[in-house]
């Protein structure tokens, strides 16, 4: 297993294939699309690959806040469904960590539905904290 971080002119499919899981919304061809029109904004991926597969993928977005400083913010981030407890999650969280010291980054965040309880549990093993509540208006 090894991490890869995505240009945009990198194959996409294995990773998009892989975000369906997490964005079931999305046909294919529909998540390579946003992925691409997101990419000119500055949103990244990064994968755990093996072989032909990406078994975890992570799309983030690197910004600087008032609050926050300095910091990645994981927009998007899915282990394969078949290749859970594998390591994979953890080598890419790993990664996402000397990424972000390497570029100056301080912090990292990330959102996450109330409903995700086995994300939960991941990421506060990889030691992030539940640092506030996400409010919403979806609707407008």
């Amino acid at each position: 297993m090894q991490v890869q971080l995505l240009t945009p002119e990198s194959e996409i499919d294995p990773a998009a294939k892989t975000l369906l899981q997490l964005r079931p919304q999305y046909n294919l061809e529909q998540i390579k699309a946003q992925i691409r029109k997101q990419q000119q904004g500055g949103y990244q991926l990064a994968c755990v690959i093996e072989g032909d597969r990406a078994l975890c993928v992570a799309g983030f977005t690197l910004g600087e806040k008032l609050a926050w400083g300095k910091h990645i913010y994981i927009d998007d981030l899915v282990t394969d469904e078949n290749c859970r407890s594998t390591g994979a999650g953890r080598l890419l969280i790993e990664w996402l960590k000397g990424y972000a010291r390497e570029i100056g980054c301080g912090q990292m965040h990330l959102d996450s539905g109330v409903q995700r309880f086995a994300a939960h549990r991941f990421y506060l093993r990889e030691g992030f904290d539940i640092a506030s509540h996400h409010f919403s208006i979806a609707e407008l």
